[in-house]
């Protein structure tokens, strides 16, 4: 365990000359660039371009030949995808040589993947062969050219700088075996002496249990926490474009946030399930069963040590860590006034919202009514209700749309803090529709309207984080 596995997010390794300063060389002597496997995700909006964008839903190349509105469509978005690659390759690499590679490995990748599309649009053009049994195929294929890409620019950008680096491509490209992810890893990793030779890994893996099919945008973190959990890592490392702080610093002024420094893996979870998603919490969970401690690192500030999470670390004495939330997220309260004392109307409910695909962020219940808090589409809310209604035809169900600030901390066992929270709520004006707080202590949930959720974070934040860090001993209190 004398090694780390690190990984590079799209937006800090779209910045190559930061990367290589601040991350992979910097004032690194040549022994010590090794020891190190690094992880990279595609390009930052290479990905969107490939599958749809992460946020407006605009259809990249996948989504484009999914639709049967345009048969050709997706061929011209491919051919825009590989202008795109192979500026990138003009940014990273200008005039030197090194370019001409890059760009030859673009083309092969973009025209190897046009030419399986068209074979297989062709074969389904025959009524015995059906599109859709395959799509799943061609998301995982054109998921993985993003990050065939950046690693292997990133592997040549270093040999330019005599670092022994080698491109271990996850990738399965014109690999006909299937193999499961751990064999996958195994196999690509198991001749590889990282004392003597820096590894540049692809995220995406190709595997048999199927990366994006499982875990959508989030299995570069499931490859790398695969990694260094088969590789023995004594540490993991993600490098973002900022730190983990205690609220968004847009929100509450850079000035005012505290970077968190130490917290655990419930934290981590408590943080995915608001959306913010320091790692994926199936990476999370990888990395917490082989005790490994991960670190999340501010690209822009090498000098930071980061914020550690590990699934030992307690604090010497309960305080809040981050204020976030979720807006925009649904309410759906189901009122049935026979259901006292019957059971079964929570997993009718629950059956629902599962075939539906509908997330649940939180939920609460008393005798009568029961309310789930959801992540979702209006259309798949609506569809869900409308299976409820039909499955219980007394109820009474209704939907409206809200949101949810959650206080977090790895232990919030706090005299006073509900009371506190309530408090800033009501001096800053935000009316307070719900509250959850479980014994566990790590998150408190406090329901608000939609038009208040800038202002509630900002003032939970002023009073359990900022004033808490401005009391006589909150220096001593930050450092543990």
């Amino acid at each position: 365990m004398t090694h780390t596995v690190e990984k590079i997010g799209g937006t800090s390794i779209a910045n190559t000359p930061v990367v290589l300063d601040n991350i992979l060389i910097g004032e690194r002597a040549p022994d010590e660039f090794y020891g190190r496997v690094f992880v990279v995700s595609a390009y930052a909006g290479m990905t969107n371009h490939l599958l749809e964008h992460k946020k407006s839903g605009q259809p990249g190349v996948f989504g484009l030949f999914a639709s049967a509105e345009n048969k050709w469509e997706w061929s011209d978005a491919l051919t825009r995808l590989g202008e795109a690659m192979r500026e990138k390759n003009a940014e990273i690499f200008g005039d030197h040589t090194d370019r001409e590679i890059a760009d030859s490995f673009v083309l092969e990748r973009i025209e190897g993947v046009r030419n399986c599309l068209i074979d297989l649009h062709r074969l389904c053009s025959y009524g015995q062969f059906r599109l859709d049994e395959h799509l799943i195929t061609v998301r995982e294929m054109l998921a993985a050219l993003g990050e065939a890409h950046s690693a292997h620019n990133t592997a040549l950008v270093l040999r330019q700088r005599d670092v022994n680096a080698v491109l271990v491509d996850l990738t399965g490209w014109r690999d006909d075996r299937k193999l499961t992810l751990r064999e996958r890893i195994e196999e690509a990793m198991e001749r590889i002496d990282v004392s003597t030779t820096l590894p540049i890994v692809t995220g995406y893996a190709s595997c048999s249990e199927g990366m994006v099919q499982l875990y959508d945008r989030g299995y570069t973190e499931v490859t790398f926490s695969h990694i260094a959990a088969i590789t023995g890592a004594r540490e993991a490392i993600i490098h973002k474009e900022f730190h983990l702080s205690s609220a968004d610093p847009k929100l509450v002024g850079a000035d005012n946030v505290r970077k968190i420094g130490q917290t655990n893996y419930d934290v981590a979870d408590q943080l995915s399930n608001m959306g913010m998603e320091a790692v994926h919490p199936k990476a999370a969970k990888v990395l917490r069963q082989a005790g490994i401690p991960l670190c999340v690192k501010n690209t822009f500030d090498p000098a930071d040590a980061g914020t550690t999470m590990s699934d030992g670390f307690r604090p010497d004495s309960p305080r809040a860590e981050i204020i976030t939330g979720l807006n925009g997220v649904w309410a759906l309260e189901v009122f049935e006034q026979d259901m006292v004392g019957v059971k079964g109307y929570d997993t009718r409910i629950l059956e629902a919202l599962t075939r539906h695909g509908v997330r649940i962020v939180s939920k609460c219940s008393n005798a009568n009514t029961i309310t789930h808090f959801l992540d979702a589409s209006r259309k798949s809310v609506k569809r869900t209700v409308a299976e409820i209604e039909a499955d219980l035809p007394g109820a009474t169900i209704s939907i409206r749309k809200l949101a949810i600030v959650s206080v977090i901390g790895a232990d919030l066992d706090l005299p006073g803090i509900t009371a506190d929270a309530t408090g800033a709520l009501r001096e800053a004006g935000v009316r307070l529709l719900g509250i959850m707080q479980l014994t566990r202590n790590t998150d408190l949930q406090l329901v608000v309207e939609e038009d208040s959720f800038e202002a509630a974070i900002t003032a939970l934040h002023a009073v359990l984080i900022e004033a808490e860090t401005n009391t006589p001993g909150s220096e001593l209190r930050r450092a543990a």
